[in-house]
């Protein structure tokens, strides 16, 4: 019997998460059927509106569907393992955690500005909105492997921005202001870093990058962040499924 669920994400998500496990380790092959709900939710130790929610995570991300009167069966996508794939919404600090890195943060720059043009686009804003500005680096063993500049809202941080410490987790910090991003939509491309960055901060030997421009939304659906991320081509690579 597994043991409850108890980390840190949504009940839903880990749910969602456990029954992929669930598939792989049983090696259940697209077609096969899954166990009931019964089943499920005393393996689980779950309430059975919670497992139906993360079910429904799991038909809309294609690995099961559902045959009415029959129930629910295992669908072709669950044999694509792809290792990072990036469809996947999360933090950058978990997403470096995926690759096996324990990045420290360097914070380059905190600063208040009006939005440009493609800032205040991106989170909708009026023409002369305040935003904050964080550049960062994420190190690894002292090595810069992304360089990271976020915008926010101004309204959004009621805080002074000296009050804040702006190394930890940005989205712990709009998650106090119960405006932690839920999901986004993003553009990548390959690049090098802009070359006033490398000469600003010493960065001649970042090689080439992933850029990956990514407006984040919060539960209601509005922008809360934009973000401009440069990741160090020879740190990382995605993956994605075509369907």
């Amino acid at each position: 019997m597994d043991e409850p669920l108890r980390d840190g994400r949504t009940l839903v998500v880990q749910l969602r998460d456990r029954i992929a496990d669930l598939i792989r380790d049983e090696k259940l092959a697209p077609g096969d059927k899954l166990p009931t709900e019964a089943q499920l939710t005393a393996r689980f130790h779950i309430s059975r509106p919670a497992l139906r929610e993360a079910l429904k995570l799991l038909e809309q991300d294609g690995i099961i569907y559902v045959e009415h009167g029959r129930g629910r069966f295992v669908s072709a996508m669950s044999a694509v393992q792809v290792e990072r794939p990036i469809t996947v919404f999360e933090s950058v600090t978990d997403m470096t955690r995926h690759y096996g890195y324990r990045t420290t943060n360097k914070v380059l720059s905190i600063s208040e500005e009006q939005a440009n043009p493609d800032v205040a686009e991106a989170l909708k804003l009026p023409e002369g909105e305040r935003v904050i500005r964080l550049e960062r680096l994420r190190l690894q063993d002292e090595e810069p492997i992304l360089y990271c500049i976020d915008y926010v809202p101004r309204a959004i941080v009621t805080a002074r921005l000296y009050d804040i410490d702006w190394s930890g987790s940005l989205l712990a910090i709009l998650d106090e202001y119960r405006q932690r991003p839920r999901m986004s939509s993003a553009k990548v491309t390959a690049v090098m870093l802009p070359e006033d960055v490398v000469e600003r901060n010493d960065l001649a030997g970042f090689g080439p990058a992933l850029l990956i421009t990514e407006t984040c939304y919060n539960g209601a659906g509005e922008p809360v962040i934009y973000a401009i991320d440069y990741h160090r081509g020879s740190h990382f690579s995605f993956s994605l499924v075509r369907k």
